[in-house]
C-alpha cells in the first residue's frame, strides 16, 4: 500500500518527530501534477511516477533522466573556463616528445583520472609517468618539494588531477623553476587562480559550464573530449587511430561515485553510462580487483564501484603506497593487476582492523563524558597514534552514530602534531568553522567544505579548539537539528518488498547525491528470530500483521536503541530501509536494509 502523501507532506510521516535515532521521518514531496505527468508519458506505476517527481524530475526530462546519452548532454569542452588552452598546452608537450607527468591525489578520483590520462597518452604512443603524493609524510595536493622533485626528474609538464586549484603557493613554485603546469580539478578555489598554463576546474570562479557537480574525472573526461577534438584538427590522426575515449567510461563512473557527487544530467550520463562499461569487465585492474574481493564479475552497480572496489583502491593511499591505486587501472599487464588487487586487498584488512580499532577507542573516550547526547553542538576527540589515513572514516561513522558534527584528531606522541579530520550535519557549515579556526590561529592548517574538514595543529589546544567550535556552531545547531529529517519514497508492506519492486526503482540508478537510493517504510511490524553479527550488525526478519515478512539487516547497531529495539523481538515498529539485492545459489531475492526505527510508543 502507499500513503497518498499530499497535504502531508509537511507532517511527520506515520507521527514519527523523533526515530530512536533521533530524526524525524518525512514524505519525500512530489508535485502530483508532475507525477500524473511521468504515469502517462512515460507509462510508469504511480510510486516509481511520484519518486521520479520527487528527484525534481520535470514531466520533459522523464526519458532522458530514465535513458541518459551522451550525445544529448555532453557539454561543450570549450565551455570550461581554460579548457581550450589545456588542451593546446598539452598537445604541444605531446608533438614535442616533452617529459609529462601526471600529479595525482591518493584517493579513488584521483586514481582514476590519472588512469584516464596514462591511458589516453598510451593511445596516442607515449608512457605517462604518475606522481602521487604520500598521504602522511606529503599530504594532499602539490608542494614546493614535490615540484622540485620532478623537476629533477626532468619533468617538462606536469599536469595536476582531482588537486591543485587552492594551491597558489606551489604553483607559484612551480612558477618560479621554470616547470610548467595544467591544472585540472573539481575542489573549490579562490577567486585568484594559481599560476599555470591552463587551470580547469567547473567550479572556479567565472567558469560558465554548468557542470560543477562532476568529479575531477568527469572533468578529465571533458579533457580527453577536447585533446581529441584538438588533435583532429592538427591532423594527429592520419598516421593513427582517434582514441575512443568511450572504453574508458568506467574509469569517469568510478570516480563519480567514490567521489559522492551529484548524479544528475551530463554527469548521470557518465555514470550509467560508465556502470555498463564497467559491466564488461575488461578494465584489467577493475577485473582483478573484483577477484581479490571475492565477487563474481557481472552486471555493474554503484555498489561495486562505492562497497566493493572504491575502499580498496582507496586503502593504498591512507595506509599503503599512494600510488597503488592509480597503477592498478593504469596497467594492461594482468599479471601486475593480480599482484596490485592482492596488496590493496590486504591493505583494505588492514585498514578495516586500524578502523575499528580506533573507532572503538573514540567511542570509549567520547561517550564516558556524555558530550555525544548533550546539547553541544560538535565532538571532538583526539587520541595518541590514532592513524591519520581512518580519521576521517571513524569521524563519519561517529557522525552518523551521534547525529552532530565530530572531528577525530590522530596525535603523534613524539612530536604533539595532530591530523584531524571532520564530518558534519546538513545546516552546519564544519568547514568554514574550521578555516575560521585557523585565522583565529587555533590551528596550523585547516579547510574544507560544509560536511567534510580537516586541520593539523598542536595537540596542547585541543580544548581550545573544542570551545571555539561549539561557541561557533552553536547557532547553526538547532537549524542542523530541523534539517536531520529522514525523507521516505513510499509506505508498503513486507509483502510487497520483492524483486519486482526492487528492479521497477531500479530504473532510477544510479544512485547518489541529488538522486538518492529509493527508501520504504513498514508499519507495525516485528523484528523475528533476530540475530546479533560480528561487527555490531543485526540481522533478521521482518513480519507484518497479515505474517508476510521481508529478510532485514541493520548495519553497525547492536548497541545503539534502534538495534537494541531490533534485538529484543518486539513487535509494533516502524520501520525505514532500501530494498537490496539478495541473490544466492541462483535464487534472486531481496533484503531490506535498514535505516532507522521508530517505537510508536517513544513518540
Amino acid at each position: 500500500m502507499a500513503d497518498d502523501g499530499g497535504a502531508k507532506t509537511l507532517n511527520a510521516f506515520l507521527g514519527v518527530s523523533r526515530s530512536l535515532s533521533g530524526r524525524a521521518w518525512r514524505q519525500r514531496p512530489a508535485d502530483a501534477a508532475t507525477t500524473r505527468a511521468h504515469m502517462q508519458g512515460l507509462g510508469l506505476d504511480e510510486l516509481l511516477s511520484r519518486a521520479l517527481a520527487s528527484r525534481g524530475v520535470s514531466a520533459d526530462q522523464g526519458a532522458d533522466f530514465l535513458n541518459p546519452t551522451l550525445r544529448a548532454l555532453f557539454p561543450d569542452p570549450s565551455s570550461f573556463m581554460d579548457m581550450d588552452a589545456a588542451a593546446d598546452a598539452i598537445l604541444n608537450a605531446l608533438q614535442a616528445k616533452a617529459n609529462i607527468h601526471v600529479f595525482a591525489d591518493y584517493d579513488v578520483d584521483g586514481a582514476s583520472s590519472a588512469a584516464l590520462l596514462v591511458r589516453w597518452f598510451r593511445a596516442m604512443g607515449h608512457e605517462l609517468s604518475i606522481y602521487v603524493p604520500d598521504r602522511l609524510t606529503e599530504g594532499y595536493g602539490p608542494s614546493a618539494k614535490a615540484f622540485d622533485t620532478l623537476k629533477a626528474s626532468g619533468a617538462d609538464l606536469v599536469i595536476t588531477v582531482d588537486c591543485g586549484a587552492a594551491a597558489n603557493e606551489a604553483l607559484a613554485h612551480a612558477a618560479f623553476i621554470a616547470l610548467n603546469v595544467v591544472v585540472i580539478d573539481h575542489h573549490l578555489m579562490r577567486s585568484e587562480p594559481p599560476t599555470a598554463l591552463a587551470v580547469v576546474n567547473p567550479n572556479r570562479p567565472g567558469c560558465t559550464s554548468g557542470q560543477g557537480n562532476l568529479a575531477a574525472a568527469g572533468v578529465v573526461f571533458v579533457l580527453l573530449a577536447a585533446l581529441n577534438r584538438e588533435g583532429r584538427r592538427r591532423g594527429l590522426f592520419t598516421d593513427r587511430p582517434e582514441p575512443d575515449i568511450r572504453q574508458w567510461l568506467d574509469l569517469a563512473a568510478l570516480g563519480a561515485i567514490c567521489d559522492v557527487t551529484g548524479l544528475t544530467g551530463f554527469n548521470r550520463a557518465l555514470t550509467g553510462l560508465g556502470l555498463k562499461v564497467m559491466s564488461e569487465w575488461r578494465n584489467p585492474g577493475l577485473r582483478a580487483l573484483l577477484a581479490a574481493a571475492g565477487a563474481e564479475p557481472g552486471p555493474a552497480k554503484s555498489n561495486h564501484a562505492g562497497f566493493i572496489l572504491g575502499p580498496r583502491i582507496n586503502a593504498g593511499g591512507r595506509i599503503g603506497r599512494s600510488d597503488l591505486g592509480a597503477r592498478l587501472l593504469s596497467t594492461d599487464n594482468p599479471a601486475e593487476a593480480e599482484a596490485l588487487a592482492m596488496e590493496l586487498d590486504a591493505l583494505n584488512l588492514s585498514r578495516r582492523d586500524v578502523e575499528r580499532s580506533v573507532t572503538d577507542a573514540a567511542v570509549r573516550r567520547v561517550e564516558a563524558t556524555g558530550v555525544h547526547a548533550d546539547d553541544t553542538a560538535v565532538v571532538v576527540v583526539a587520541g595518541e597514534d590514532w592513524h591519520p589515513g581512518v580519521v576521517g572514516i571513524v569521524a563519519g561513522r561517529l557522525r552518523e552514530r551521534w547525529r552532530k558534527p565530530v572531528i577525530v584528531i590522530g596525535v603523534d606522541p613524539v612530536t604533539g602534531l595532530g591530523k584531524g579530520s571532520g564530518r558534519s550535519q546538513p545546516g552546519m557549515n564544519l568547514g568554514r568553522a574550521i578555516q575560521a579556526a585557523w585565522e583565529r590561529g587555533i590551528l596550523m592548517a585547516g579547510g574544507g567544505h560544509a560536511m567534510a574538514a580537516g586541520l593539523t595543529m598542536d595537540s596542547a589546544r585541543v580544548a581550545e579548539l573544542t570551545a571555539f567550535l561549539n561557541e561557533r556552531l552553536a547557532s547553526e545547531r538547532v537549524e542542523a537539528v530541523s534539517q536531520d529529517v529522514l525523507e521516505i519514497d513510499a509506505l508498503i508492506d513486507p509483502g510487497a518488498a520483492t524483486r519486482e519492486l526492487f528492479e521497477s526503482f531500479e530504473q532510477l540508478a544510479p544512485f547518489g547525491p541529488a538522486n538518492p537510493e529509493p527508501s520504504f517504510a513498514l508499519t507495525g511490524v516485528q523484528a523475528r528470530e533476530p540475530v546479533a553479527m560480528n561487527g555490531g550488525h543485526v540481522r533478521c526478519r521482518l513480519v507484518g500483521a497479515d505474517g508476510a515478512s521481508v529478510k532485514a539487516i541493520a548495519w553497525r547497531c547492536a548497541d545503539l536503541p534502534s538495534g537494541q529495539a531490533l534485538l529484543s523481538g518486539q513487535g509494533g515498529l516502524n520501520i525505514v530501509g532500501r530494498l537490496k539485492a539478495d541473490d544466492w545459489n541462483g535464487r534472486r531475492g531481496v533484503q531490506f536494509e535498514i535505516e532507522d526505527v521508530a517505537d510508536p510508543r517513544m513518540i
